[in-house]
């Protein structure tokens, strides 16, 4: 997987180098056209994962900065607004991550997202416990966390 990566990034460089304008839109563009060029010719490389990850990253991007955004809107609107409508509160939720790293990345884009923040990780490492702003019900809160964070960071790293 990390070759075929590797290869879509010097394809990248090498559209950027042949257009003429160094930039960040010039590689974004150069690393798409070069993934294309790449999956086009994927029969070449055997089975690969590469071809799997990639939109599951850019799924992950786009959700965490809808949850960004979101997220951001309802701490604002609590703020601004006169009455409060923040319920604090602390919930554990299980966890499907299993490695440091997956753990990690999770506790991270968790404490990211106004409103949520990591406190701790049980000592067997089957539960992460979160401070939320916003607990409406403690079940939805879990659900939420496992399928708008957990679910697409762990379909976009395995």
């Amino acid at each position: 997987m990390s070759h075929l990566f590797i290869l879509n990034l010097v394809l990248a460089m090498g559209f950027t180098a042949i257009m003429g304008q160094i930039s960040l839109t010039g590689f974004i563009a150069g690393f798409f056209i070069g993934y294309l060029a790449l999956w086009i010719t994927r029969p070449l490389y055997g089975p690969a994962t590469y071809f799997r990850k990639v939109p599951n990253v850019l799924m992950l991007m786009v959700s965490f900065v809808w949850q960004l955004i979101i997220s951001n809107f309802r701490v604002l609107w609590d703020v601004v607004t006169p009455s409060h409508f923040s319920r604090p509160a602390v919930i554990g939720v299980p966890l499907d991550a299993s490695t440091d790293f997956e753990i990690l990345l999770l506790a991270n884009m968790i404490s990211l997202t106004p409103g949520s923040l990591t406190l701790d990780v049980s000592a067997d490492r089957s539960m992460i416990f979160v401070h939320v702003m916003f607990l409406d019900d403690i079940e939805s809160a879990r659900r939420e966390i496992k399928e708008k964070i957990e679910k697409p960071l762990l379909e976009a790293i395995r």
